[in-house]
Order: C-alpha cells, then sequence, then structure tokens
C-alpha cells in the first residue's frame, strides 16, 4: 500500500510542479526581473542541500540578500542583507517558486522536511538524521506548526513526526494550511537570526545541546 501512495505522490508532485511552472511563468519572470534590476546578478540563490537518504542537491530560490561582506558571518547577517524587495518575496513566499524545478526532478516533494543546512548534518542525533528518509519538501509538517517561529528542535521532532506518519491525507492537509499560511504570511520572520531559534546547537561554530563542553 505504501509503495502505491508513494507513486501516487510522485505522480501528483510531478502534475503540480510543472503546472505550476507554467502557470507561474509570469510571476516567475517578474521577479526575476525586479531582482536583476535591483540587485543584479545572480538572479537565483543556489546551493548545496541534503536530500533523500542525505544525497546532495543543488536547491534553487530567488536570490532575497546581497553578498556577505568581509566578517559577516552568512547564517547571522539575514536582517542586514535583506533587500527590500528581498523582504517581500520572503513574506510572500514567491522566493520558494523555483524550487517546483527540484520538484519535477525529483530531488524534492511538494511535501517533506524542509531541506536544511549541510553543516548541521554532524550534528543531528540519529533520531534526527531520520527526517532524510523520504524526500525534503517545499512545505513540511513543521512549516504549517510555527514555521520560522518554532524552535529548531521542535521543527525537527516535527518532521521525524512526518515521516512516521506519512500519508496522502496528511499531505493534502499540510498543501491547504500551507496556502492558508501563505496568503495570512503566518509564521513569517524575513529577516531571522538563526541564533534565536537554535536551541540545539545546530550551527557549526555553536556547542551542541548534551556537548560536554557546552556552557
Amino acid at each position: 500500500m505504501k509503495l502505491f501512495q508513494r507513486a501516487v505522490k510522485r505522480t501528483f508532485d510531478v502534475a503540480v510542479s510543472a503546472t505550476a511552472l507554467v502557470v507561474l511563468s509570469p510571476l516567475m519572470l517578474g521577479a526575476a526581473a525586479a531582482i536583476r534590476a535591483t540587485m543584479g546578478s545572480p538572479v537565483l540563490y543556489s546551493a548545496e542541500r541534503p536530500g533523500y537518504r542525505e544525497k546532495l542537491f543543488r536547491i534553487h530560490k530567488f536570490r532575497t540578500m546581497r553578498a556577505t561582506r568581509p566578517g559577516e558571518v552568512y547564517f547571522r547577517t539575514d536582517e542586514e542583507r535583506l533587500t527590500p524587495l528581498g523582504r517581500f518575496l520572503r513574506s510572500s513566499s514567491i522566493d520558494e517558486l523555483p524550487e517546483l524545478w527540484n520538484v519535477l526532478k525529483g530531488e524534492m516533494s511538494l511535501v517533506g522536511p524542509r531541506p536544511l543546512l549541510t553543516e548541521y548534518l554532524p550534528r543531528y542525533t540519529a533520531e534526527q538524521h531520520r527526517r532524510h528518509d523520504v524526500r525534503p519538501g517545499i512545505t513540511g509538517w513543521a512549516q504549517v506548526n510555527g514555521r520560522q517561529t518554532a524552535m529548531f528542535s521542535k521543527r525537527l521532532e516535527y518532521d521525524v513526526w512526518y515521516v512516521d506518519n506519512w500519508s496522502l491525507l496528511l499531505d493534502l492537509k499540510i498543501l491547504a494550511m500551507t496556502v492558508r499560511d501563505v496568503f495570512g504570511a503566518k509564521g513569517v520572520i524575513p529577516g531571522q537570526n538563526v541564533d534565536d531559534v537554535d536551541d540545539l546547537g545546530l550551527t557549526p561554530d555553536r556547542p551542541r545541546k548534551g556537548d560536554h563542553h557546552a556552557s
């Protein structure tokens, strides 16, 4: 039964992502033109992320920030580097639309745990690593249960819960909740500092919770 459901999920992903890429192409072209005019090139932000079974792939999003300057830590300077256009793209989730291409290629799904930084991989517990037992998603259970307001520990807990309880019905519920949250801009913090939510010490320069050297 699960194999059949996975086949249906993949078929749904392909159909929806392909259709959305066509229907939303004017919006995406407009966003790309606005980024090019205000921030220059590149228009897209691409970075390696761990996917299914932790296989690395390149995720694509619309660029929302200027490049880092000497002395700036890229994961701690969102607020300083975020442009006015970038703030709008994030709050409206338009910056996520290029990920539909990742879905079409089979690297992501419409629904699944969000692909996080590769630097976090060595710092996960065995339980937290299980979030990679499914394809990462554009939206997920953690995103409709707090989104950026949820602490890292809770987000990873939600991710593993999704892996254990996944069903087509749950995916449809998450997609419906995502539409509601996007239009209400619920849980969006465009320039969030990772230290505000990293209660586990996942960032490379912080002690992991439970480490013998943690203060």
